[in-house]
C-alpha cells in the first residue's frame, strides 16, 4: 500500500511539473539569455553555411565577450572583429565577425555585445566567421578589460586548431628555425619552435613591425588564423597584432655542451649500493682535460646532515650533496657517457651485466670515497623510496660550485622535503632548460630556484619502489638552434639483471626513445 501511495505521489508531481511548462520546455515567465556562449555558437556549424536567426540560436540574438583583435599593427585579416568568451564548461572559444572597416575601431580589452541576427556563419579561408553584418551590430559596453594570459603549447594548436582560432594565445619561449641572422626581419612566414612543435608566425609586409629584427627567443602573443598550403590545405598560423605582442627574452642563444639524458637511482642487485649512475649526452666534442665540468647530486633525506633547506644550494655538502669532477677523458658530439657511484660499472647492481663498454668518465665507490671537494662518503646519493622527497642532478661548467653557481642543466625528482625557502632565498639553482626558466617567461619575474614561480616540474617515482628503474628522458636537443625542440619526457625502463647497454642508449622498449641531439 505504501508503495502504491509513493508511485501515485510521484505521478501527480510529474503531471504538475508538465502542466507548468510550455511546449518548448521553458517555465512560464522564464526568458532565454539573449547572448549565447561562443562555444555553443560554434557547435552549430556542421560544414555548411549556417544562417543566424533567433530560432537557429535557440532563442539568443547574439554574443558578448572581450575583443582580442587589433588592426593597428596592420597584420590581421582586414575587417575581422575577434571576440572570445568562456561561458560554457569553462571552455574558452573565439569567433571572427566580419564587420568591415569598423573592426579597426576596437582594441583588445573592449567588452562588446554583437547582434548576430541576419548574419551567416561559414568557413572563409579556413576560418569560421560570421558574415553579412556591419558595424551597427556591435555595441561597446566597456574598455580596458584584462585578458587572462592563455599560454598554449604549439602542439596543442596544431592538433586542435579550431579550439584556439580567433582567441588570444601566447607562444612562450619561441625560437626561430633557422637561427636568425642579424639582418633577418619578421616579414613573411617564419618557423618558431617552443619546445613542443614548429609553428608558423606570419607577418604581412605592410605590418608596422615587419622590418624589426628577429630576437633569439621571445614570447609571442597573438591570434590564431589560417593559411592555405600549396596542397590546398588550411593550416593554423599565429598573427602578432602589434609590436607590444612581442616580449623579447633573449637576443642571444646559449648552448649547453652537456645535457642529462637518464639515471638509475636504485639498482636491484644485492646489496643495492655502489650502483647508482647518471647518463649524459654531449652536444659537442669535449676534452675534459681542457674544458672540465662537474656533476652534483642532491637529496632531501631528513636523516642526512645538514638538515633543513639547503642554504648553500648545490654546494651544501655533507651527505646532502656530492660532487664528481669531470677533468679527464673525451666524448664526441652525440655520444652518451656515464658518471656515478658505480665503480664496478654494472647496469643494475651486483650480479648484473657489465656496461664497462659504455663511455665512463667517472666511476667510483661513493660508499668509500668522499666527493671531489664537496660531499661526505655516501653510498646512497639519490633517494630510493617513493615518498616524493626531492632529488636533484645538475651539471656545471668548470670545477667550482658555490651557492650562487648556475648549472647548465638540471633534473629534479620529487617535490617534497626541505628544498626551498622563499624568505631565505635558499634552494637549488636551476638552468634555462626545457623544464625550467631563470626568469618567468610570462610574468618576467626572476625565479632562479627550483619550486620558485613556474619552476615546479619534476619526475615522479613508481610505487612501491623504483628498484631497477632506469629513467630514460626522451627528448630532442637541437645543436644548431641551441635549445630543446622536443621537451624531455619521463620514461621508465624496468631493467633486468641481464639487461644490456643498448637498453639505455637505444629505443627500448618499443617506442621509448632516449634523449637525442639533432641538427
Amino acid at each position: 500500500m505504501k508503495t502504491l501511495i509513493l508511485y501515485s505521489s510521484l505521478l501527480f508531481s510529474a503531471l504538475f511539473l508538465l502542466a507548468g511548462c510550455d511546449k518548448t520546455g521553458n517555465f512560464p515567465g522564464a526568458e532565454v539569455n539573449p547572448h549565447i556562449a561562443i562555444y555553443d555558437l560554434r557547435s552549430f556549424y556542421k560544414g555548411t553555411d549556417y544562417p543566424l536567426t533567433q530560432s537557429s540560436m535557440l532563442g539568443a540574438i547574439g554574443v558578448t565577450g572581450v575583443v582580442v583583435s587589433d588592426h593597428s599593427g596592420k597584420n590581421m585579416t582586414s575587417g575581422l572583429l575577434m571576440v572570445q568568451n568562456k561561458w560554457r564548461l569553462n571552455e574558452l572559444r573565439g569567433i571572427a565577425i566580419n564587420i568591415g572597416a569598423d573592426a579597426a575601431n576596437y582594441v583588445p580589452g573592449d567588452s562588446v555585445t554583437v547582434k548576430l541576427l541576419g548574419g551567416t556563419m561559414k568557413r572563409v579561408d579556413g576560418m569560421l566567421q560570421v558574415t553579412g553584418l556591419n558595424g551597427s551590430a556591435v555595441f561597446k559596453v566597456a574598455s580596458g578589460k584584462s585578458i587572462p594570459v592563455n599560454r598554449v603549447p604549439s602542439s596543442y594548436i596544431l592538433t586542435n586548431p579550431e579550439k584556439y582560432e580567433s582567441t588570444e594565445v601566447v607562444i612562450v619561449k619561441g625560437g626561430f628555425d633557422p637561427v636568425p641572422a642579424p639582418t633577418d626581419i619578421y616579414s613573411g612566414d617564419k618557423l618558431v619552435n617552443d619546445g613542443f612543435g614548429n609553428f608558423t608566425l606570419h607577418t604581412e609586409t605592410a605590418a608596422t613591425f615587419a622590418n624589426t629584427s628577429l630576437p633569439g627567443m621571445a614570447n609571442f602573443f597573438g591570434v590564431v588564423e589560417y593559411a592555405q598550403s600549396t596542397a590546398g590545405k588550411y593550416t593554423p598560423q599565429l598573427r602578432i597584432r602589434r609590436p607590444q605582442d612581442i616580449t623579447v627574452l633573449s637576443s642571444t642563444i646559449t648552448k649547453a655542451a652537456i645535457v642529462i639524458s637518464g639515471f638509475l637511482a636504485m639498482p636491484e642487485g644485492t646489496p643495492s649500493t655502489n650502483g647508482e649512475y647518471v647518463q649524459f649526452l654531449a652536444t659537442r666534442d669535449i676534452d675534459f682535460a681542457l674544458t672540465p665540468f662537474c656533476v652534483v647530486t642532491h637529496n632531501t633525506n631528513s636523516a642526512y646532515q645538514p638538515t633543513g633547506v639547503p642554504l648553500n644550494g648545490w654546494a651544501t655538502g655533507g651527505r646532502r650533496s656530492y660532487k664528481f669532477d669531470l677533468k679527464s677523458g673525451k666524448v664526441a658530439k652525440g655520444q652518451y657517457f656515464y658518471v656515478g657511484g658505480n665503480s664496478n660499472k654494472l647496469i643494475n647492481g651486483v650480479g648484473s651485466t657489465s656496461i664497462a663498454n659504455g663511455k665512463w668518465i667517472v666511476a667510483k665507490n661513493t660508499g668509500s670515497s668522499a666527493g671531489d671537494g664537496l660531499g661526505d662518503i655516501n653510498a646512497d646519493l639519490l633517494l630510493n623510496g617513493t615518498s616524493g622527497f626531492a632529488d636533484g642532478i645538475a651539471v656545471f661548467e668548470g670545477l667550482t660550485v658555490t651557492k650562487n653557481t648556475t648549472p647548465i642543466d638540471v633534473i629534479i625528482t620529487g617535490a617534497n622535503g626541505a628544498i626551498y625557502n622563499l624568505a631565505q632565498e635558499a634552494g637549488l639553482r636551476i638552468a634555462n632548460t626545457d623544464w625550467y626558466d631563470i626568469v618567468n617567461p610570462v610574468t618576467l619575474e626572476p625565479q632562479p630556484l627550483y619550486k620558485q614561480g613556474s619552476n615546479t616540474i619534476c619526475l615522479s617515482r613508481p610505487a612501491p619502489t623504483n628498484a631497477g628503474f632506469f629513467y630514460k628522458l626522451g627528448g630532442e636537443y637541437n645543436i644548431r638552434l641551441g635549445r630543446w625542440v622536443t621537451a624531455r619526457a619521463q620514461n621508465r625502463v624496468d631493467l633486468e639483471i641481464t639487461s644490456v647497454l643498448d637498453e639505455l642508449e637505444k629505443e627500448f622498449p618499443a617506442g621509448i626513445i632516449p634523449t637525442k641531439v639533432v641538427e
